[in-house]
């Protein structure tokens, strides 16, 4: 017996962003067969298998006609596992196993076990998002990534352990199902039944000794959100300092910690709760473009690290190390905050807004420059500048602050008996200069110094006086600086004056 062509709801996720999928299912009067029709990639043709034997498995058949599933929009290329939920639930309906009126009401998000059970698809909670971002009222999802879904507001989430308790809930059934609110997943967190992925870690800024200014950099950079290079000989303490950026950062807001989130989801671990603390990401300088940038093929988009470090830190170590089209591919991201990926089949546009942290030697052999080195630079000064020269220009002219790290001479350690301030005296410090800065800055679209456009710090309304700038315009008119140095300047002498509450 056939029920015509049944509809069921999915996702189709490109990056961060969904597109709204209906699952088509129908029987023809052709010898028994399973076709999956509308650009599926290879996991997706594969639900074939999966889906016959769950529902075998469920207690349910497959009609003994020939099934034919498309995907629609069917010029939409569409990856993963996630779509074998929807697929069973309208292949059951157009057999008339169950009714099919909420089927299209409802999106289904789910891999499919071999034996029945709802598996968590990659990025399950940036495809609840996006479902919530298109209209739709009612996820069903796997009840073992429940408390993920509930993590976004305004779409009721139905858990289901099987196929057979989606199929339940279908038929107004009691079974295997429950419907999910925030409350009830709010009060199972509170009550220690889920653990935490915003907690701030033991590591702890006064770790770091006799580098005053430098800590100072480091507070200057996370109060504007600027970001920072540091060259120095090896053992001055430079990734020990980008280290502990993070633990000076304010937490994340709420639309910051829903990115975060999004972009911590689509790797395989559920989440219990959103990141409240900044991400930081450090990658080796072996890594790929793509490792890095991010990019795109038929199995989908695949952000890099530069995504993974959005509202937080991204540390290049040993910056002149990593490929030339690396650095140079970070350009755009710095100043527009996103990454586009454009592949043949695949357009996504991935959100890229962190910080950025170089750290160099001065030298191929590190110890140019070092004052309480037993082993004297053998370095020529050609070899100097070729080295530092991989940090192209226009890569540099986007780095608002640039410090030199020495090596902490023995007596500052013989003597350093003075209290070191923590992360949480140098984070209150912080928090305070970016709620003056957003208190200032609340008539436009930015909140931090670091954000701040050249036409808004030059406009009439906000330009500091001719005698404040009269060093800037005189380095500018013999070409010292170029006009984005100009802006980096004052954009730093606002972060200070508001560290200063001037």
């Amino acid at each position: 017996m056939s029920a015509g062509v049944c509809r069921a709801a999915a996702i189709a996720m490109a990056g961060l962003d969904g597109t709204l999928v209906q699952v088509e299912a129908g029987v023809s009067n052709q010898l028994p067969g399973f076709a999956i029709i509308g650009l599926p990639d290879t996991a997706l043709a594969e639900a074939k298998q999966r889906v016959r034997v769950a529902t075998q498995q469920a207690g349910f058949s497959l009609t003994d006609r020939f099934l034919t599933v498309n995907l629609s929009p069917a010029a939409l290329p569409k990856q993963g596992s996630g779509f074998d939920l929807a697929i069973a639930l309208s292949a059951l309906a157009a057999s008339a196993q169950l009714p099919a009126h909420r089927l299209g009401d409802v999106v289904h998000i789910g891999e499919l076990s071999l034996d029945g059970d709802l598996r968590r698809p990659p990025g399950l909670l940036s495809a609840v998002l996006a479902a919530q971002r298109l209209g739709c009222q009612q996820v069903m999802v796997p009840a073992a990534c429940a408390r993920e879904a509930s993590l976004v507001t305004g779409i009721e989430v139905i858990a289901a352990d099987s196929l057979r308790g989606a199929v339940q809930w279908h038929r107004g059934e009691a079974g295997s199902w429950r419907v999910v609110t925030a409350e009830t997943e709010t009060t199972d967190r509170q009550n220690g039944l889920a653990g935490s992925t915003g907690t701030i870690g033991a590591d702890d800024i006064s770790d770091v000794v006799g580098q005053a200014a430098a800590i100072e950099a480091l507070v200057v950079a996370a109060a504007g959100r600027h970001h920072l290079s540091m060259v120095g000989p090896p053992g001055a303490g430079k990734t020990l300092l980008a280290s502990r950026l993070t633990s000076i950062l304010p937490d994340l807001n709420d639309d910051e910690s829903i990115t975060v989130s999004s972009i911590a989801s689509l790797g395989g671990a559920s989440l219990t709760e959103l990141v409240r603390r900044p991400p930081f990401e450090s990658p080796h300088h072996s890594a790929s473009k793509v490792a890095i940038i991010g990019g795109g093929d038929a199995r989908g988009v695949h952000p890099g690290s530069i995504t993974r470090a959005c509202h937080g830190v991204l540390f290049l170590d040993e910056a002149p190390e990593f490929s030339r089209d690396v650095l140079d591919g970070l350009r755009k991201p710095l100043e527009s905050g996103v990454i586009e990926i454009h592949r043949a089949k695949v357009h996504a546009v991935l959100p890229a807004r962190m910080q950025v942290v170089i750290a160099a030697n001065p030298c191929p052999c590190g110890n140019a420059d070092s004052i309480n080195s037993a082993q004297p630079c053998v370095c020529t000064p050609h070899q100097r500048r070729r080295y530092l020269a991989r940090l192209s220009g226009p890569l540099m002219d986007r780095i608002d602050l640039r410090l030199h790290v020495r090596r902490v001479p023995n007596i500052l350690l013989a003597h350093d008996e003075q209290p070191r301030p923590t992360s949480m005296q140098l984070r209150q410090r912080v928090v305070a200069a970016r709620a003056r800065a957003s208190e200032r800055l609340k008539d436009t679209p930015w909140r931090t110094n670091g954000e701040l456009k050249g036409s808004w710090l030059r406009a009439p309304a906000t330009r500091l006086s001719r005698s404040a700038t009269a060093v800037l315009d005189a380095a500018y008119s013999r070409g010292a600086i170029s006009m984005r140095g100009y802006d980096r300047v004052l954009r730093l002498a606002w972060t200070v004056a508001d560290l200063a509450d001037k």
